[in-house]
């Protein structure tokens, strides 16, 4: 199952840790690691994202649904990826794209409290018990969600509750007295112009989720050669 995850570390040595044990659970088999980050959040409020001993997490952000949590947690820092992810997709990933409820990220906040750090990933995994038995033994809080598509089925109902509202409206326009048409018109006109934003976010969602999952199969197939290099 694609889920988001999130472990709230103590200090910065063990959330290094827990990057550690998520990246031994994808050698092994036992999930999948699409991409991650390490969240500090300082003592002042503000966050950064810091780097481990690799290449470092920021380029395998782009395109996925832990650039739009990152940006969400991190405040300033994430306004940097969200104009990095806009300029290279076309869009900024916010919290619709990101597929995730308003109280998964509640509870996260609540958790990361300054100078406690977290490691954030997207994962496939068939059960839980491999990430929380590592997660756990380092002293890490586990928070995990499905990734939903939940949001667009929300905005279809929308779109279709509004275009009713204006077919209804349309009706009356047309039987109203003239000192009623222009009020009327002008409901009608802020109707369309929510539609048209709505279908545009649409769109975009449907695009955003299009470009993550050729990431994901770009990820997938580079392990897959990075197996057969070492078995080679």
């Amino acid at each position: 199952m694609d889920r988001m995850l999130v472990v709230v570390f103590d200090n910065e040595s063990k959330a290094y840790e827990g990057k550690k044990a998520l990246q031994q659970l994808d050698n092994e088999g036992s999930i999948s690691v699409y991409a991650y980050a390490v969240l500090a959040k300082h003592a002042d409020g503000t966050a950064s994202i810091k780097q481990g001993d690799d290449v470092g997490p920021v380029g395998t952000l782009l395109g996925t649904s832990v650039g739009s949590l990152v940006g969400l947690l991190g405040g300033p820092v994430g306004a940097a990826i969200g104009a990095t992810i806009g300029a290279t997709n076309g869009s900024i990933f916010d919290l619709h794209n990101a597929r995730i409820a308003d109280d998964f990220i509640d509870d996260v906040t609540k958790a990361l409290t300054p100078n406690k750090v977290a490691v954030v990933a997207q994962v496939d995994e068939e059960w839980t018990t491999p990430v929380d038995t590592r997660m756990e033994a380092i002293g890490g809080n586990v928070f995990r969600r499905a990734l939903s598509e939940a949001r667009e089925k929300v905005d279809d109902e929308d779109i279709a509750a509004m275009k009713a509202d204006v077919a209804q409206l349309k009706t009356e326009h047309a039987k109203a007295q003239a000192d009623r048409k222009a009020k009327l018109q002008d409901k009608i006109n802020q109707l369309d112009s929510k539609i048209q934003a709505r279908l545009q976010r649409a769109k975009e969602s449907r695009e955003a989720a299009q470009h993550q999952a050729q990431e994901k199969v770009k990820i997938l197939k580079a392990k897959a050669e990075a197996l057969k290099a070492k078995a080679s």
